[in-house]
């Protein structure tokens, strides 16, 4: 098949005589909305797969992402989102869920078999259970239209920053274990009973993350910015839904747990391995 291949020269001239935010849900293309450049990220000429068959959407975003220092490159089915992740092996993929010929789920599905790579999916659906499905499938966040090229820039940069090598972070290594649970963070490889489990990259991170400080309350707060990101501004419930996809893959019983303790109105807790013991 040959794909369509839109690269960000084409993108960002077809801006200039495209309407922003005149079909379903919509970009704001407002070239003061990308103005601002966060010095955290070393960008590195980082490339993003732009998924999106709106050409009212795609092309403003991408000219938007342009101007951010980003390498773009756009799909505009999921057949071609497929082709371009597999060869070109991107930094980040913005992924639309309503694709002409599948949809953006069966893409992330996709993906998430061979490749680690962040997914930050555009949506019309601003429903729970639509955001449910998209994180469970390993997707990285979520942006519901009608957005503006602002929020997804800061969402892209968000999530990249969270996906930097463990090196670059400064956070030791090292395996962690409580009771039969077992995490090793270099291989990204978490054990149950001696048996794999298959985690989401959120999933990994926040299980990583509480088991660090096993038998220490931790606040909701301290975990959205540490396992998200400190300038995070989604929705919590993001935290809740990972929460409640961790505890169904160790096996948990919510009234009971063994390892992941709500402390309602603070955070939550893991069990120290101390306590799995008695």
């Amino acid at each position: 098949m040959a794909t369509a291949v839109v690269t960000t020269t084409t993108a960002a001239r077809a801006a200039t005589t495209t309407e922003p935010g005149a079909s379903r849900g919509g970009v704001d293309g407002d070239p003061a909305a990308a103005a601002s450049y966060d010095q955290g990220v070393a960008l590195e000429r980082r490339t993003i797969l732009v998924v999106e068959d709106e050409q009212t959407i795609r092309d403003p975003l991408a000219a938007a992402l342009s101007r951010e220092g980003f390498g773009v490159e756009i799909a505009a089915t999921a057949e071609e989102a497929l082709e371009l992740a597999a060869r070109m092996d991107p930094d980040l993929i913005l992924l639309d869920l309503m694709l002409p010929d599948g949809s953006g789920y069966d893409v992330c599905r996709e993906v998430r078999r061979t490749a680690e790579t962040p997914v930050i999916m555009l949506t019309a659906r601003g429903e729970e259970t639509d955001r449910i499905v998209g994180l469970e499938l390993g997707a990285d966040d979520y942006v519901v239209k009608p957005f503006s090229a602002r929020e997804v820039i800061a969402r892209v940069r968000a999530v990249l920053r969270r996906s930097e090598p463990r090196a670059a972070s400064g956070r030791e290594g090292g395996p962690l274990e409580v009771g039969p649970l077992r995490v090793d963070p270099e291989r990204r490889s978490a054990e149950l009973d001696g048996e794999p489990i298959e985690l989401s990259r959120k999933e990994f991170e926040l299980l990583e993350r509480l088991m660090r400080d096993a038998g220490t309350v931790i606040t909701r707060e301290q975990l959205i910015e540490d396992v998200w990101d400190m300038n995070w501004f989604g929705s919590t419930k993001t935290l809740d839904v990972h929460v409640s996809s961790l505890r169904k893959k160790l096996g948990e019983n919510p009234d009971t747990p063994r390892f992941l303790h709500t402390v309602r109105g603070v955070g939550f807790r893991f069990s120290a391995p101390g306590e799995l013991d008695t």
